[in-house]
């Protein structure tokens, strides 16, 4: 099988794609959109993709992308985040003025960043960031990125566990064309993703929906609508007996309410 991911070897994508599937080949792509649109066109049949950081919320790309494509969630792999600060080969953490990374890595490592005093440089991924500071060559110059990264582009780890939160994780979800295709069937995790109409309590609504047919929510979240001002969907995760005749009841009164609702599967 192919498996897409967003990212370059090393990048955390890349960790956790071969963690959920390590014997099977890995297709890199420059973005969230051209990995899912690989799956979606057929030229792979996986893609793992980021969701969720604990730190720094939702990956909102990758929220819109879900709504808007045609692919099933068939499991969500967490990954425990550590990031550590890479110079290159003889580079001490006295040496460093200026530090590459993600957005999102940065934000992690916020503290350790002030505390010491760095520039900061961002870069569209981890292990992006490490192989232009394994190019540079400059012992002024760190990465902050995974210890595999460092191992992969000849780095060496200046300083361990610099993030804020050492519970630091993210969730990826695996998703393909068919949905229950990596599903076992006693996961009882679904994921709904909805925009209801514009009525007077609609939202609420659509949420007790969930509590009168007995389903619990452990996760929402709301997005904006692209192209409709100051109008949202939501994605939200539920537990409860999935695939039942209460499951299809309930889906369907919930689609009484809504302008556009989708399963995306189940975890």
């Amino acid at each position: 099988m192919k498996i897409a991911y967003s990212g370059i070897e090393g990048a955390f994508a890349n960790i956790a794609a071969r963690r959920v599937f390590p014997d099977q080949e890995l297709v890199p792509y420059g973005d969230f959109r051209s990995a899912y649109e690989a799956v979606e066109n057929g030229i792979c049949d996986y893609a793992v993709l980021p969701i969720e950081n604990s730190y720094a919320g939702e990956v909102g790309q990758v929220t819109d992308l879900m709504f808007q494509g045609s692919l099933f969630v068939n499991a969500v792999y967490t990954l425990n985040v550590i990031q550590n600060l890479l110079g290159v080969p003889g580079s001490k953490l006295t040496n460093v003025r200026k530090v590459l990374s993600h957005p999102q890595a940065l934000e992690q490592c916020a503290d350790f960043i002030q505390e010491h005093g760095f520039q900061t440089e961002e870069a569209v991924n981890t292990a992006r960031a490490a192989k232009k500071v394994a190019e540079l060559g400059d012992v002024t110059t760190a990465a902050i990125a995974s210890e595999e990264t460092a191992t992969l582009y000849g780095l060496e780890v200046l300083e361990r566990g610099i993030n804020g939160k050492q519970d630091n994780s993210t969730r990826f979800a695996v998703l393909s064309k068919k949905e229950g295709s990596l599903t076992d069937e006693e996961k009882s995790t679904f994921i709904l993703m909805f925009a209801v109409k514009n009525e007077a309590g609609a939202l609420v609504k659509v949420l007790n929906k969930l509590g009168e047919f007995g389903y619990n929510m452990s996760v929402i979240h709301s997005r904006p609508l692209k192209g409709l001002a100051w109008t949202y969907y939501f994605y939200i995760e539920a537990e409860g007996e999935y695939g039942s005749p209460a499951f299809h009841q309930m889906i369907s009164e919930m689609e009484y309410r809504c302008s556009k609702l989708k399963v995306l599967g189940r975890f």
